[in-house]
């Protein structure tokens, strides 16, 4: 039997629970080698700074934080919709820090996550989603079978946990 992967979106109170949660994955994730703006290594209060950021971020209606969890109600993967926007960009938010731990890869919970969230996006009126990521990761796939679409490419756009330059893909989403 399979196990089953559970979505959840936290309000601001679940969010400040789970950011040691949160951080593990995020730590996982640098330390396997993502670029998701932490360079290694990851000191485990600077990953649990940026969490409760984020909790803070939903407490101020700024942000939308979605998770997988797994039978156990263990999170192992994590995105955010962030909804703050300038006055002209009512209709847009952006799709940012899509985590799935390295334990739990290749079994569909990325593109789980992302169905979710275009949903929680669809549900706040949002009609433009936006997002980047590593040029000629494994995510730039995941994307385009979503029906994302390629904007393009900034070479040296950031930095590798390692130091090592990487370019940046930009996408976007008309829901």
């Amino acid at each position: 039997m399979s196990e089953q992967v559970h979505i959840q979106i936290l309000d601001a109170a679940e969010a400040q629970a789970s950011v040691a949660a949160l951080a593990d994955v995020l730590i996982d994730c640098v330390a396997g080698g993502a670029s998701v703006s932490f360079m290694w290594p990851l000191p485990r209060e600077r990953a649990l700074q940026f969490w409760q950021g984020v909790a803070d971020g939903i407490a101020r209606k700024e942000r939308i934080l979605l998770v997988a969890r797994d039978d156990s109600s263990d999170i192992i993967g994590t995105v955010q919709l962030i909804t703050a926007m300038p006055d002209n960009q009512p209709h847009r938010a952006d799709i940012a820090k899509m985590l799935v731990h390295r334990k739990a890869r290749r079994r569909g919970i990325a593109q789980a996550l992302m169905a979710a969230v275009e949903q929680a996006a669809i549900a706040e009126g949002k009609t433009v989603l936006v997002l980047d990521t590593v040029t000629g990761g494994a995510a730039e796939g995941l994307y385009e079978r979503a029906g994302w679409q390629k904007v393009g490419v900034v070479p040296n756009y950031a930095l590798m946990p390692d130091g090592e330059f990487c370019g940046t893909t930009f996408f976007h989403k008309q829901l």
